[in-house]
């Protein structure tokens, strides 16, 4: 009866999860996070500061 006990809301959890996404349209996460992570590197590049090499620094 323990297991059961603490356990409980972990299969509950995972019931509930497969009855949602067998009936309603649940977005995919993985693809969603992928095109973030694009999103948010083509603005990182776009935003970033010039690199300062080392032919910069001399202003001779």
């Amino acid at each position: 009866m323990g297991i059961i006990r603490s356990c409980f809301s972990f299969i509950l959890g995972t019931v509930c999860g497969v009855y949602v996404a067998q009936n309603y349209k649940v977005p995919n996460i993985r693809k969603l996070a992928d095109t973030a992570m694009v999103m948010a590197k083509h603005v990182e590049e776009q935003y970033r500061k010039p690199k300062k090499g080392k032919d910069d620094d001399n202003y001779d």
